[in-house]
Order: structure tokens, then sequence, then C-alpha cells
């Protein structure tokens, strides 16, 4: 861990504890309590990649962590004084804590029977701890909303001093004169939670007694909260829809708590997750997937956040590691090491110009915002993006440590015919540039009959350590962890690698 991120763990420690001072106002939470309160946080992860999202859990929480059943799922143990930090993690899209786990559920034989025990069951859980941990959360939320314009202003002042004020502008200008203008104007104006917590920490002292007297009129007139209640069933024997499962436990809990039922505008999510004999009742603790952090220029085929992390997990970066993403898109994959992982350098190329200017915009704007932030400039980011050929790269033979990247599915991108003659040759450009005996390279694809074939065919240069199955918007695709053997890499002939590369398509 970096001794920015140390800093910021311990600022948000500090801040936890000062928001905590004031919780039995706004939570009728005493602060002992709180303090005390343990929970447990179910999270969703990028299918096939559970394990490195348990490994992050450990390594950063000091939690122990469960993998589901239920693919795509962990679950874990933390103290409220460690709820900003659950949504620091990055290898999770959506968080929730748990009501209560129905190990061994038993389902009677009918649907009538099945759906009044749904029913029964909502006025039996345990509902108070959780949703203490909710309103929690949800005041942070609204403290994040109303200091972010004002943390925003003060630190373009302190940017302004030392630059010109057009350059921000141009900013704003260049993203709204983008195609994808009000997707990207929202997510401007709404940048990832990472940078919405992080903004608790410079200002929660100077706002804190406006906040107690709003928190004050808020409990003199209560509201009636809005809710919905959203069911993930999986399983075959089950004789109910998710939808009528839904309907009638929200029912209940209608009835339980005098809520009021809202599809669309709700405070409160309420998730049923049913995965064969196995229930788990939660309250949603995101609006959005924290996988939306990074991204503001679009592309046909951008990466997630998420699974751009657990790639490069796969391959435990070093300081000093030089990582390379031959075929960056969006620049998902580098953006999301050189936010991570620092002490790397981080390289992002592609062959088609539009892709490397969206790239090099993405990286502007997180620097930007990253400036702005943190109110002053900013030396830059382990991180530069360029226009390049994959099958003969600008690199030195032996220089890379590390390759990551999103090979063309053949879908969306390319085709599944072109992926034939391309995948041996960016194979055999990779294992050229990658450093003999020590480097890895972590490759994504949904084509698995091209990439087999055109791996076996570099048995001599690379060796398949793992594959990871991952669900890629529907799409059965795999993550291909190989090591670089210590063969060195003898250059042949421009006639002798087309030969070479010939004979083993044949």
């Amino acid at each position: 861990m970096s001794d920015v991120q140390e800093a910021t763990n311990q600022l948000l420690h500090v801040n936890l504890h000062e928001n905590q001072r004031d919780t039995h106002v706004t939570e009728s939470v005493p602060r002992s309590e709180s303090e005390h309160l343990r929970v447990t946080i179910g999270a969703t992860v990028p299918t096939g990649f559970e394990q490195a999202a348990a490994d992050e859990v450990r390594e950063k929480l000091k939690s122990s962590c469960k993998i589901s059943k239920d693919r795509g799922k962990i679950y874990f143990d933390i103290s409220v004084e460690s709820l900003a930090q659950v949504h620091l993690l990055r290898s999770v899209d959506n968080l929730f804590v748990v009501v209560q786990e129905l190990k061994d559920y038993q389902f009677k034989e009918t649907k009538e029977k099945v759906l009044k025990d749904f029913e029964e069951l909502a006025g039996k859980l345990p509902w108070s701890d959780p949703l203490k941990v909710w309103k929690i959360n949800t005041s942070f939320k609204k403290k994040k909303t109303k200091r972010k314009k004002l943390n925003q202003n003060l630190s373009k002042e302190k940017i302004d001093n030392g630059r010109d004020k057009r350059e921000e502008r141009d900013v704003k200008k260049e993203l709204s004169n983008n195609s994808l203008d009000s997707h990207i104007l929202d997510y401007y104006e709404k940048p990832a939670i990472k940078e919405e917590i992080s903004t608790l920490v410079g200002d929660v002292l100077a706002s804190c007694k406006n906040e107690t007297e709003e928190s004050l009129k808020e409990d003199t007139d209560p509201e009636v909260l809005k809710f919905r209640v959203t069911c993930n069933r999986a399983g075959e024997k089950h004789c109910f829809s998710s939808n009528e499962a839904a309907r009638d436990f929200g029912g209940a809990v209608q009835d339980h708590f005098k809520w009021k039922a809202d599809m669309t505008n709700f405070d409160v999510e309420v998730l049923l997750n049913i995965h064969d004999n196995e229930v788990i009742v939660g309250i949603a603790l995101t609006e959005e997937s924290l996988h939306r952090r990074n991204i503001t220029h679009f592309g046909p085929t951008t990466l997630r956040s998420t699974l751009a992390y657990g790639m490069l997990r796969l391959c435990s970066p070093q300081p000093s590691d030089i990582i390379v993403d031959p075929m960056c898109g969006t620049g998902a994959i580098p953006i999301e090491g050189a936010t991570e992982w620092s002490n790397c350098f981080h390289i992002a190329g592609d062959n088609n110009p539009l892709a490397v200017n969206r790239a090099a915009n993405n990286i502007s704007s997180l620097l930007t915002r990253s400036q702005i932030k943190e109110g002053k400039l900013s030396w830059g980011l382990p991180i530069d993006a360029i226009q390049w050929d994959i099958c003969n790269l600008p690199l030195r033979t032996g220089s890379v440590d590390i390759i990551v990247t999103d090979m063309p599915f053949g879908k969306r991108m390319g085709s599944k015919k072109r992926n034939w003659n391309l995948y041996p040759a960016c194979l055999w450009e990779m294992g050229r540039i990658c450093k003999p005996g020590t480097g890895r390279a972590a490759l994504l694809t949904q084509d698995k009959k091209c990439f087999t074939k055109a791996l076996s065919g570099m048995e001599h240069v690379w060796r398949k350590v793992h594959t990871v199955w991952v669900n890629i918007g529907g799409l059965h695709a795999a993550v291909y962890l190989l090591n670089r053997t210590p063969l060195a890499f003898v250059h042949p002939s421009g006639q002798d690698k087309e030969e070479l590369l010939s004979a083993k398509n044949d």
C-alpha cells in the first residue's frame, strides 16, 4: 500500500470518528453502540474474480471473507468504523448489508405456501442493526453531496493560483461536446465514489454545525421512507418467479414498517437473494455500481474497472514493473493500474487513433479530477498513451514485466475470421517484448477456440498457468494467465516469421 493510500485511510478513520460523534442526533444511534456495531456486508463482484475480491478484503480490511455458492458474491464481517473503507474496495461492484442468511431454507410444496412463508418472514427478521448501518451510510452520501460543490470550488481557486482558469473550462467544454454528452456530464458532476468519499476528509469540521442544524430539522419533521424489493433468484426447483417473491415479500415489508412502495424513486432497496435452498435478505448500500469510477469517454467495448482490477491483480504487480496494455481501447486497464499500482509504470496503446484519443482524454479527465480534489497541481500519473501496431510494437525485446489486455472478441470489434491471423501474431509479439522467465500476461477473450489454437503453437514462449471463466455482457469469456518461459527470444527474418506463423495455424 502506498504512502498516499495509508494517509487517506488514516484521515478516513479520523473522519468516521467525527461522524460518529453526532450519530445520536442524525440517526438515533448512540456513539458507543455504533462504534462496536458489527455487521455482515455482501458484495457483488465480476464472476470468476471472487477469490481476487476476497483477497483484497483480507488485505485491506483485515477481515475474513466467505465466497458464496452463488457466483459473483462474497460476504465479510466489519465494524461500522470500516464502512467508508469498504466503499474504497476496487474489486466490488455493489454493496449491501445482510439482514439475515438462511442457509437451508425449506420451501413448501406449493407456490401459495411458499409466498405465505415469505410474508411471515418479513416480520421475523432482525432489521435493527442493518437499518442503523443503512442510515449511517445514507448520512455519508448526503454529506458527500453537500460538500462536493464547496470542495470543488475551493480546490479550483487553489489550482487557479498556479494555472490559467481556461484549462478547467476547456475540460468541461470537451466533455460537453462529446457524443455521449449527457452521460459524461452526469458522470463528471458525479465522480466515482472513491473521489466522493475522499471529499469527506477536507471540510468535515467546517460544515458540521450547519449539518447538525439540518439534521435536527429532519428529525422533527420525519418523512415516510420509500422502498422497493428486488429479488435475485437462481435454481431450477423453485415453484415461484422472482416477481412473485418480490411482490409478496415487499407487501409484508410495507405492512411491517409502514413504508411507501416506489419502484423508481426509492430510499431503501431491500434485496431478496435466493440461490437453490439458500435465502439471504439484505439492504443495498450502493445506488450504482462502484465500477463507474474512471471512464468518461466511452468506446464500443469499454471494460468494467472492477474486471480490469481483477485482471491486474492476477499478475501480482511489483514496484517498478512496466505494465503494458497493447490493445487498450478506452484505457480502462492501464488507468485502473495507474490508480491502484502507482509505483509501476503503465503504457496504453492501440492501433485505432480514436481509441488512443479516448484513452488520452480519460487519463486527462482523471488527472483533472484528482487535481480538483487535492486542490493543487499534480506531477501527473504513471501512465502514457501511444498509437502503435500490435504486431510490431515500438518496445525493446524483453523490456516489459506484465501484459494485461482485452483482446478482440470478434463481435463488436474485429471478426472471428481475422482473429485466426491476429491472435498468433499478437502472442508472438507479446512474447518478444515480455521478460523471459519472469514476465506474465493476463489476456481476456471470448474467442476461446481461436486463442487455444494460437497458444498451442507458442508453448516454447508462453506457459498457461490458470484460466478464469468470466461473464462479459452475457458472453462466456475467459481470462488466461500466462507466464513467459525462460527461453530467450530469437528474432527471425520477416519471411521466416510469416512462414512460422502460417505453419502454426495450419
